[in-house]
């Protein structure tokens, strides 16, 4: 047996998620940009911001409901004031994480495992913070996956640590469409690839949608969705969809001499051998041929 590749839903190789944090009013416009395009997204919503803001920046509980949560995208923590983990005291960020979880759970009767680090997150240690201990209460309190920033690239690698999810790009980096015009051009399972190089590769785009707007650069938006929407070999999904798929396949149980393989999610899984892509059901045991 040689090596052994993640593959995404329908077997593809490659997929792409965005992530847009605070909740604010051009979030409806970003929504419904990205809905055209058949692009998925994770929203960071401060729950205790619903509506604030002498400007009317902040999106009501009701409008979150209309335009994010009732579509096909995700809701997600961002603290309910928007706290830096890195500069807080435990028992402070503890108390806002958690807050703004239940509190969106309760809103949009859903269950809320995600989340963006807020302001400077976990990019700024402070007072004796550490990101291990920020990472163990984190989890304790049910997040399974948490975004940091500061360190785009070109890589297009999933995440070796899920609670410090490092994205491909804010929307501003003046590299950004020669990112995308990378990613796709990368086609992992063509025969000239060679083989330690067929791993899954993820577009994840950040940013906040007031930047848009603030800087009247909408025409940007447009070009992103026009190139990176609308491939039939990328899987668009949220940011949860992505940990959730990734963990069911991390999931899978492999015979010691990797002939045999059992899926014991719930989750339909796919991946590569060196000789083909296979597709597992839930509850399924498979003889690989020929491995």
């Amino acid at each position: 047996m040689n090596y052994r590749f993640l593959r995404f839903p329908g077997g593809k190789a490659k997929a792409v998620t965005f992530s847009y944090d605070d909740g604010c009013r051009h979030d409806i416009r970003l929504a419904r940009k990205l809905t055209e395009h058949g692009i998925r997204c994770t929203f960071n919503i401060n729950s205790g911001l619903f509506g604030k803001d002498d400007r009317d920046w902040h999106l009501t509980e009701e409008e979150v409901r209309t335009y994010i949560a009732d579509t096909e995208h995700e809701i997600a923590v961002h603290g309910r004031l928007h706290m830096a983990p890195g500069l807080s005291r435990s028992v402070d960020c503890i108390q806002d994480m958690l807050s703004c979880r239940l509190e969106l759970e309760r809103c949009f009767e859903r269950i809320v495992r995600g989340m963006a680090y807020p302001d400077s997150g976990i990019t700024n240690l402070q007072n004796g913070a550490s990101y291990e201990n920020i990472r163990r209460y984190l989890q304790d309190l049910g997040i399974v996956y948490a975004r940091t920033l500061g360190g785009d690239n070109d890589s297009f690698r999933l995440p070796a640590d899920w609670m410090a999810w490092m994205p491909t790009a804010h929307h501003g980096n003046s590299r950004l469409m020669e990112y995308i015009e990378k990613f796709l051009s990368i086609h992992p399972d063509e025969k000239q690839v060679y083989y330690a190089n067929r791993y899954p590769r993820l577009f994840y785009l950040w940013g906040h949608s007031y930047e848009y707007a603030d800087q009247d650069r909408w025409e940007l938006l447009d070009a992103i969705c026009e190139k990176l929407g609308g491939h039939e070999d990328i899987w668009y999904a949220t940011n949860m969809e992505i940990y959730d798929y990734v963990h069911a396949y991390d999931s899978l149980s492999f015979s010691a001499d990797g002939r045999r393989v059992y899926n014991p999610t719930l989750v339909t899984v796919w991946f590569r051998t060196e000789k083909k892509i296979y597709c597992i059901a839930p509850g399924q045991t498979l003889l690989l041929d020929g491995e």
